[in-house]
């Protein structure tokens, strides 16, 4: 019981964060730029896409493996660009709409009673329980962010953001775990085992 509810409010620290890192800081908006001409690209984005999805340009049969000749086409084409991905919506939505917002806490709390959960195997101080979950959020940049940077080529400014918004985030739910994970909160509180 008390690993879920130090993973629930730990949760709850780390999507306010999250709020003020996205909307109270220029975190959210780093490497971030409008798409010069958009009208024009969202017309040809309408007419040429016909579903939602993940789109990968230049595009290549990903449903087979290509043959060597192919794959020298496609390479040669990468190379002399443009390339890049599109995640593509076809119908609008609210850019800040409740089933998003209920989605990351559920994800947070989720997160942090994972954290919670480990870092009650950790036999260490207060200090070092946040430095691990703290390590949480480093690990969690280097292993999606960063490889986006390498791979796909994401704005540096955008993924320097999103390491401080993961190391800072995990940092603030280790103060909270560390704190309650402590016998001695749970004990003034009444919360038994």
């Amino acid at each position: 019981m008390r690993l879920i509810l130090a993973g629930v409010l730990a949760g709850v620290v780390m999507f306010m964060w999250g709020g003020i890192a996205h909307m109270a800081l220029p975190l959210g908006k780093m490497g971030i730029q409008s798409l010069p001409g958009e009208d024009t690209v969202l017309s040809a984005l309408q007419t040429s896409i016909p579903a939602d999805g993940l789109y990968f340009f230049p595009g290549m049969d990903m449903s087979r493996k290509p043959t060597a000749d192919e794959q020298r086409a496609w390479e040669a084409k990468y190379m002399a660009g443009p390339h890049g991905i599109i995640v593509y919506h076809r119908h609008g939505s609210s850019p800040l709409s409740p089933r998003q917002l209920l989605a990351e806490l559920v994800a947070d709390i989720l997160a942090c009673i994972v954290a919670a959960i480990v870092l009650t195997r950790v036999v260490a101080g207060f200090g070092t329980r946040v430095l691990a979950a703290t390590g949480f959020g480093l690990i969690a940049w280097l292993s999606v962010s960063a490889s986006y940077w390498s791979w796909y080529g994401f704005p540096q400014p955008f993924v320097l953001a999103e390491a401080v918004d993961q190391v800072v985030g995990w940092f603030l739910a280790g103060l909270v775990l560390a704190l309650l994970l402590a016998f001695g909160v749970w004990t003034a509180l009444g919360i038994s085992w």
